[in-house]
Formats: C-alpha cells, structure tokens, sequence
C-alpha cells in the first residue's frame, strides 16, 4: 500500500480511538449511576452523559472521517489484508449510520433515558407506570424521530427495522416473525406437556436458604472458575443485572441475589460472566477499532447464555459444584443429591419475570416484548396501552394473569434506556448458543467430562479462537456459518431443550 494510505489508515484509527475513549467514558458514568451514584447526582449525571454523547456524535460525522475512510478505500492493497478491510468496511458502515442522526438528537435521547431510568426504578418500586409512562412517551417520540433518520425498507419494512439494525445488523421485524411464530407454537406445545406431566423434578435447593454474602462469595469464586479475570473486571449488585465498562481490560459486571435461591444469583453471575469473558477475549491492541468490539448483541448473548445454560443447567456442572459446596458455602454434600441439584436448575414453570424464566419459556418472555415495541414504533399502540396488552399478551403466550405493573410491563429496565429492537436479539442468542455448543462438542469430544471436573480452559479457549478474537471482520451470518458449517436454525435448541428436559418429566 502506498505511504499516504499507510497514514490515512493510521490516522483513521487514531480518530476511531478518539471516539470510543468518550464512548467508554460515558459507558463507565452509566454504570456508576446504577451502581454507586446518589440520588442527588442524577441531574448532573444526565448532563455529563448527554454531552458526551453529543461529543461522540459530532466526532463520528466529521468530513475527516468520510474522507480518511474514502483514501482507505481506494486501496486494493490495503483491503487485500483481512483484518484491516474490516476495519474499513465497517468504520463505513458506522460512519453512514452515524451521519443520518443528528447530534443533538443523539444528545436529548441520552438525557432523556439518563433520567428515564431513574423514574421507572422509582415507578417500579411504587407499582405505578403512570409515572414512568409521560418518560417513555418522550422516548418513543424520540426513537422514531431516530429510525425516520436511519431509515428502512419502505416497501416491505418498519420503523423497528432501523432500530434493531443497531444491534443485530441485518435484523427486520419481519424476519423475527418468521422465525418467532414457528417457535412459538413449538414452545407452547413443549411446555405444556411438562407442565401437565406427572413427575415434577425436586425443587428443594430452590428453596434453601443462603445468606446473601455467602452467596456473592460463591458466585465470585465460580465465576473466577469457568474464566472470567477479575484483575481486569469486577461483580456489583445492581437492581437489572448487567455487564458494561470501557474496554476488554476493565470489565463492570453487575448481578442481583435471592435470599432463598442461590440459582438466580449464580444463574444471573454465569450470563453475565459469559458477557464479561467474550469482552475480556477481545484484543487489547484493537481496543476502539471495529477488529476489537463484540460483533452483535445477539452472538454476546449466545457467549452469556451458554454459559448459564448449556454449562450452568448442565449435569456435569452440577457434579462439580456439588463439591464445591460444602467448602465454599458450608452445606454438607449430602444435604442434597446431584439429581437434587441439577432438578433444581432445570425447573419448568412458566413464571411473570423474565430474568427469572426457566429455559423452556424464556424466549416466550421476549416474543411479548417484541410485538409491543413494534406495535408502538409502529403507532399502532399508545405508550398507555402497553400495560393491557402485556397482561393480555402473557395469557396467551404463558397461560398467565399479571398482578400488577412491578411484574408486568415495568420490570425490565431495557425501554427506559432507550433500547428498543433489542429485546430479540436475547432469543437469537438462545439460538447461536445451541449451535456454538454443539459445534464445541465436536470440537472437544470430552467436553462434558470436563465440565464435570471443573475444567472450563478448553470452551473457554475454543470460544476465544472461534469467536471473541475476530472482532466484527465477520458479520453474525457469516460467522455462525464458519464456526459450525450451517445456517442459523431453532432446530439445535429445541433438540437441546427436548433431550434434556424430557427425561426429567417422565416423558
């Protein structure tokens, strides 16, 4: 490549590395605010965070950027190199997108969720979405004003496609129905024959009581097992788990804990710890280009989801853990068998809390979700409204009635932050997850012994080649293609859920 291309690529990552030092800034003030800061911060804390925001997006719609991209790829040479193509091709595509949204935009939608968040915490705690409902009316206004500059498909697309292109490149509504209404049908049937089943696997570890700081030592201590480095991440509580921070080398984890059910705490440690892993298996020396972030929301969820699942509902698992017992917790081994144990982490009951949800239903959680926000991008749905079509939603999809707001409609914290088109890329996830595992499996054939012997390097490892360090040089379809030779399909989740489960029903 030529010398003045060497320099614009240079340059071109130097000015990347700018912008995502302010990114990852606001990233670290985000987290404090749920984690640490006062109350009294939060007017403050919405200004700091709007104008960084705006900052990031005045940065990323520069002439200088469109022009430092352009020189780049005018080189044949340069994007002969597989890693620094990418880099191009999707500095490109962040840079078109980028250049649709004005600033200030970007800057009212960030303090507008700053504050949102706030007031559905309080609305949820008072059981009243009347007062979280004038917030999100101001959100939704505003997303859509977002997707009509994003744009979509005008003759076959909808406002939701825009937004959820943000997450899962590629993703439409319409795609999502095709792949949720099938699914959906085959959930229902699957769950109400355990549910009408005759034998009912134990839940008496669920219902054992743990003191909550014996607890968050357990779970510290299985998350440090299956890999996650915590001389470069770290676990809080926070009221909506989740795993955030500023680069692979400083990692914000954040769980919540149930006096009763250490499955909750340690199930919701392990989700986040997948998160955290694929984070901390990114390249340091890529930190702030393309080649050094996670690929899609949906492919991070499938590195969360199978390790609270396909490892941590495991059999094997549960062999290993039960060990760890008594000398990490106190509790004799014998006070609860493996079948006990591992029952107990395989419960199915359909449930009003989504983080909370069994595997079976889980994605049953999301597809309510989904029709609402679309509903609502579409104008279809008055902001006011959600909480009836939720309830009416849940019945027909869980056989449920919701009781109230606090677990219906208000206990996610994902609109409130602006995040609409989001909530489907958790049942993608559940999808790539089943399929990365099986493809796991045949790389490492005695995968499953060495669960059991609490020997987690080898998936951890694969997931690092496979996976983490490609960064996004491959987009979520080509990458499931190349790491297990197939499309994306539901068929390697279901087969998964019905192996598993059935044996544990009797049926």
């Amino acid at each position: 490549m030529t010398t003045a291309t060497r320099s614009a690529f240079d340059e071109l990552a130097s000015d990347l590395r700018e912008s995502f030092l302010l990114s990852s800034t606001e990233q670290l003030l985000g987290w404090d605010q749920e984690t640490m800061m006062p109350e009294g911060g939060l007017e403050h804390r919405s200004q700091q965070l709007a104008l960084l925001s705006r900052l990031v997006a005045e940065r990323d719609q520069t002439e200088l950027r469109g022009e430092l991209i352009a020189a780049c790829e005018s080189d044949a040479e340069l994007l002969s190199h597989p890693v620094q193509a990418g880099v191009v091709r999707e500095a490109r595509r962040d840079y078109t997108r980028a250049c649709k949204v004005p600033a200030k935009l970007v800057e009212a939608l960030t303090k507008t969720s700053s504050i949102a968040q706030h007031e559905w915490g309080q609305a949820r705690a008072a059981n009243d979405f009347k007062r979280f409902q004038p917030w999100l009316e101001n959100l939704v206004a505003l997303l859509r004003e977002k997707a009509a500059c994003l744009g979509w498909n005008r003759s076959d697309g909808e406002p939701w496609d825009a937004l959820a292109d943000l997450y899962e490149p590629g993703c439409t509504a319409k795609m999502v129905e095709g792949v949720f209404t099938p699914l959906r049908g085959r959930l229902q049937s699957f769950v109400a024959q355990l549910t009408s089943a005759s034998r009912k696997p134990s839940n008496a570890f669920n219902e054992f009581e743990i003191p909550i700081e014996k607890q968050e030592a357990y779970c510290r201590f299985v998350a440090s097992k299956i890999g996650f480095d915590f001389s470069r991440g770290r676990l809080d509580r926070s009221t909506h788990p989740f795993c955030g921070g500023s680069h692979c080398n400083d990692i914000r984890m954040t769980t919540r804990y149930a006096m009763h059910c250490l499955n909750d705490g340690l199930g919701s440690t392990l989700h986040e710890s997948g998160h955290g892993m694929y984070e901390q298996g990114l390249h340091f020396s890529q930190v702030g280009l393309p080649s050094g972030q996670s690929v899609s929301l949906g492919i991070h969820e499938s590195q969360s989801r199978m390790w609270e699942n396909q490892v941590g509902r495991s059999r094997e698992f549960w062999k290993w853990a039960r060990g760890t017992l008594q000398s990490e917790l106190g509790i004799a081994e014998s006070r609860f068998s493996l079948d006990e144990l591992y029952e107990a982490a395989n419960i199915v009951e359909p449930g009003l809390i989504r983080v909370e949800s069994d595997e079976a239903t889980y994605n049953l959680h999301i597809m309510v979700r989904f029709e609402i926000e679309r509903a609502v991008l579409r104008g279809d749905l008055e902001v006011a409204g959600i909480p009836s079509v939720w309830n009416r939603l849940y019945s027909e999809y869980l056989g449920l009635k919701v009781p109230d707001d606090r677990r219906g409609c208000l206990q996610d914290i994902h609109w409130s932050m602006g995040a609409m088109g989001y909530f489907p890329t958790y049942t993608l996830g559940n999808l790539y997850a089943a399929q990365f595992f099986d493809a796991a499996k045949r790389a490492l054939p005695d995968l499953h012994a060495q669960i059991a012997q609490g020997e987690f390097g080898a998936l951890k490892t694969w997931l690092n080649r496979e996976i983490h360090q490609h960064g996004r040089q491959f987009s979520p379809t080509e990458l499931v293609m190349r790491v297990t030779g197939k499309p994306l399909s539901a068929e390697p989740l279901m087969q998964y859920l019905e192996t598993k489960l059935r044996p544990l029903y009797g049926i």
